[in-house]
């Protein structure tokens, strides 16, 4: 059949679970595991209709987990969103920002890791997250974790700013191995998204040529 002949919202009928078109569906990658620290991901909304984004994956992998869309979130929400049955903690780099004029925050406490947790992520470029950050002062009170000793990206698909730059689903699964102290529990998260990334990389040469 000739599908340039077909309307277009048939071309483009849409996964309801993933939310791609069903012939770039990446459901087949979902692996779940459960995770025991909570994950709050706050996805920029340039972000939602990315390709190479992987929140979306991520979120699918981890059954105790929450995507919300948004740059500057309403107060209100935002708290709800932060409620204190939980620790709060922000995965981003525990370094001042002088160009935003954000002080430096409270720093991660190891005791923490005793208590009920939250891993908020910020779900965008560097140069995004930065704008969610200051956008939400709710954020900016949250004490920080940042990732130390990291393995290389496996994000081959999307060019980082940085050599230790990591895409949202690998920079999640080391945190959450980190806070969890499961060094090898979210291996299969790391699979499934070097699956992902050779879905993509596919597409890219199949367009080039």
């Amino acid at each position: 059949m000739n599908t340039a002949s077909l309307p277009s919202t048939t071309r483009r009928a849409l996964c309801a679970v993933c939310l791609r078109p069903r012939q770039t569906c990446i459901c087949h990658w979902v692996k779940s595991v459960t995770n025991q620290v909570e994950v709050l991901i706050l996805q920029h909304p340039l972000e939602v209709g990315n390709a190479k984004g992987s929140a979306r994956l991520l979120h699918l992998c981890l059954p105790n987990s929450r995507l919300e869309v948004g740059e500057a979130f309403d107060a209100a929400q935002l708290q709800a969103m932060l409620s204190p049955d939980r620790r709060n903690v922000l995965l981003y780099p525990d370094t001042e920002d002088a160009a935003l004029g954000l002080a430096k925050p409270q720093p991660f406490d190891d005791a923490w890791l005793r208590e009920p947790l939250r891993l908020v992520v910020l779900d965008g470029t560097w140069r995004k997250s930065r704008k969610m950050l200051y956008l939400n002062p709710l954020l900016q009170s949250l004490p920080r974790l940042p990732l130390r000793d990291t393995p290389p990206s496996h994000y081959l698909i999307r060019k980082a700013h940085l050599p230790d730059q990591l895409s949202t689903l690998e920079a999640t699964v080391y945190a959450l191995a980190q806070l969890e102290n499961d060094i090898n529990k979210y291996d299969p998260l790391i699979e499934a998204f070097d699956g992902f990334v050779a879905q993509q990389a596919s597409y890219v040469r199949i367009r080039e040529n």
